[in-house]
């Protein structure tokens, strides 16, 4: 019997096919020719994605299809899978193929989100006694995908994975549904009508944003007084800088006048210090190091560059992205040094190889688990193929390149001097740094910004000419933290980490979600309207205040928290964890947030009064009615308001996009020109900020509330 290889997605279920003989090519699977390796031929089948998902509460039980506060917690007994909306067709395809096949082999990605899609399926077709098999690559090249074909692991690992993934999976299911349900509710009652949506990792993560900026908007801006001296020396001008900060002009004055000194007073260079320093080549790239790194040189979105990254990787230039890892095995290392002057030619960048024997900073296969750090390939790409990579393609395979061949180059040498100079007694400190050999760094293009440190020669008991004087600063707030910089901050919890020479992670820490979810959480918060990005800076909303209020003090503000459950899930991935103790945990969370939150939110002081609704603006130029005032020309939507077609013959129609802070929709307006009223309408904001609900009427062509039915008074009376 045919064996039946199951890819996560079309395209991959491609590369793999290239590997081999196509014998037929058919809308739900690619059928291989006999071969050494399948002697009975093989079918390529594959996913779109999560063919197979959670079931909503309400296919559990009744009472969780609505809203309410008395309907919670949702805990199922156990927890049944569906196949997901519009993806029947090729579930029904593949479950067929895993049926009639004796050997299944799991080819999904190599990550534990690929073990949950290849087992929620496998499991879903009701399949039993199969022989089943893990294919574990990290590049889709041909030569590749055949070792790994001839080397298939078994599904021990596989199945540890699934656990994890599983546990992931109810978890965040059970936190959002009894999450966003619980704080939904209970903000409404405190008259903020949209939908908050919680997560186990997405609230935490806006938390973060919302403390910085906490941050930012409580900082004092305080002045401060130094001293600043140009010396003149022989061999050329220098600046210094007392270490005497005052919080008054008068007291740094005083100290001056203290020392005698004046505007022109001269120095002498009590010390000269000089210290040879070396930087070597950065580490590696993993995921995150190569988000942060395109954010910080290109503005990219981690989402972007994810994405940007995937794409390389199905063109068989990078391997397998979605690692964490910045070291890779010596069978990598072993390809690579053999490539070296292919690589250096791409980037017309040719160097003598310092070192062609691994070193522990970049090769140590203790270090690698499952993915090794991003690096090209053996494919090596001609000038011309290059060339013609989409722009992002480029600079990020560029990248990934320049940084592995740093690998082979020398450090980065410099020496470090350190000057003192005194004027009267009160010495000035002048730090410089004089490049010796720019080594790894001439691989990269060289920042705008970079100043010139270096000084000029100068030399112990040299007397030196000096302009000195006051220099008046103010204490500056945080700032705001970029895309690149969320990124790292989630992977270090909150430790957030920056370094002049790169991005680097520099110890082994508890981090939020994973290498391969923590853009697409950004994304994800970005789309629920919590936090906003704007030329790259990442700020809160309103709406995203509004929740961190609501979350602080509770366990999903924390970070920390968050990261221990990641660790915890890691565990069961490597069979040190079980998923039930994880589960019963999470459920215990969920019974305290249902018994503290509604006292908490009771408690909470929010600075937001209300936020705008979400409803999309009409489309332009859409007919609605009838105008009901010349009868002759159409009410229509315009930019923010409703507006008569016969205005250029003098009908005066119009209706407000917005009344009273709610918006007007096109069915209120087609009511008021058809039956000069509305339904009631709940939410209007009167001038003294109190929310009320009434009715609209048209009367002599304006609008009027109407409470006649409305079962509350006008807050104007």
């Amino acid at each position: 019997m045919q064996p039946v290889i199951l890819a996560e997605k079309p395209s991959q279920a491609k590369a793999y096919a290239e590997a081999f003989t196509v014998k037929s090519r058919h809308k739900t699977h690619i059928e291989l020719a006999r071969s050494q390796l399948f002697p009975q031929g093989a079918i390529i089948t594959w996913g779109i994605g999560h063919l197979v998902e959670l079931k909503e509460p309400k296919a559990y039980d009744a009472r969780w299809n609505r809203w309410t506060l008395g309907s919670l917690p949702i805990l199922p007994d156990r927890y049944e899978f569906q196949i997901a909306k519009g993806k029947y067709a090729q579930f029904q395809a593949v479950k067929k193929f895993i049926l009639g096949a004796n050997v299944v082999i799991n080819a999904c990605d190599i990550d534990r989100e690929g073990s949950n899609i290849f087992y929620s399926i496998f499991n879903q077709t009701g399949a039993r006694n199969k022989t089943i098999k893990r294919l574990w690559i990290n590049s889709l090249e041909i030569d590749e995908i055949r070792k790994g074909f001839m080397n298939l692991q078994d599904n021990r690992k596989d199945l540890l994975l699934y656990e994890e993934a599983k546990a992931r999976q109810i978890s965040d299911w059970l936190v959002g549904m009894n999450g966003s349900r619980l704080y939904t509710l209970l903000l409404k009652a405190k008259g903020y009508e949209q939908v908050f949506p919680i997560g186990r990792v997405q609230s935490p993560t806006v938390y973060l944003v919302y403390e910085r900026q906490k941050e930012i908007e409580t900082f004092v801006s305080e002045p401060f007084f130094e001293a600043e001296a140009q010396f003149k020396a022989e061999n050329g001008i220098y600046k210094g800088k007392a270490k005497v900060r005052m919080n008054k002009r008068e007291e740094l004055v005083e100290l001056l006048n203290k020392h005698a000194i004046r505007p022109d007073s001269p120095g002498v260079i009590n010390s000269v210090q000089q210290k040879d320093k070396r930087i070597p080549p950065p580490q590696l790239h993993s995921l995150s190091s190569l988000q942060a790194t395109a954010n910080r040189l290109w503005k990219m979105s981690p989402a972007n560059a994810l994405k940007t990254a995937q794409k390389l990787y199905e063109k068989k230039l990078v391997t397998y992205p979605r690692t964490d890892s910045r070291h890779i095995t010596t069978s990598e290392f072993a390809y690579l040094v053999e490539q070296v002057a292919d690589y250096q030619q791409l980037i017309q960048q040719p160097f003598p190889i310092h070192s062609s024997q691994p070193k522990k900073r970049y090769v140590d296969n203790a270090k690698v688990q499952e993915h090794y750090a991003i690096i090209p390939t053996k494919k090596v790409p001609t000038e011309a193929a290059l060339a013609k990579l989409p722009p992002n393609e480029r600079k990020l395979y560029e990248e990934i390149l320049r940084t592995t061949l740093a690998m082979f180059h020398t450090d980065y040498l410099y020496t470090e001097t350190k000057v003192t100079t005194e004027v009267n007694h009160l010495p000035f400190f002048t730090t410089g740094k004089t490049e010796r050999d720019i080594g790894w760094k001439a691989l990269f293009p060289k920042a705008k910004k970079e100043k010139d440190d270096s000084l000029p020669p100068l030399r112990q008991n040299e007397q030196v000419q000096s302009k000195i004087g006051i220099h008046e600063g103010k204490t500056t707030p945080p700032k705001p933290y970029t895309e690149g910089q969320l990124i790292t901050l989630m992977k270090t919890c909150g430790k957030f980490v920056e370094a002049q020479e790169e991005t680097e992670i520099l110890k082994e820490v508890e981090g939020l979600g994973t290498e391969a979810t923590r853009s697409g959480i950004i994304e994800t918060i970005k789309k629920h309207g919590y936090i906003q990005v704007n030329k790259n800076i990442v700020s809160i909303t309103d709406k995203g205040r509004i929740l961190c209020e609501a979350i602080e003090g509770s366990l999903l503000a924390s970070p920390s928290m968050t990261a221990k459950w990641e660790t915890y899930l890691r565990k069961i991935g490597n069979g040190d964890g079980a998923a039930d103790y994880f589960l019963n945990n999470i459920a215990k969370f969920i019974d305290s947030l249902i018994q503290n939150v509604p006292k908490q939110i009771e408690a909470a002081s929010f600075q937001v009064q209300s936020i705008p609704s979400t409803a999309k603006a009409p489309k332009r130029n859409v007919a609605v009615a009838t105008c009901p005032a010349c009868q002759k020309g159409s009410i229509v939507t315009r930019k923010g308001f409703y507006g008569c077609t016969a205005y250029k013959d003098g009908c005066k129609q119009t209706f407000p996009g917005i009344f009273l802070k709610k918006k007007v929709t096109p069915t209120q307006v087609k009511l008021l020109c058809t039956k000069g009223q509305t339904n009631i309408i709940k939410g209007f904001v009167a001038k003294s900020g109190k929310k009320f609900n009434a009715a609209l009427k048209l009367e002599a062509g304006k609008l009027v509330l109407d409470f006649a039915n409305s079962a509350q008074e006008s807050p104007t009376k």
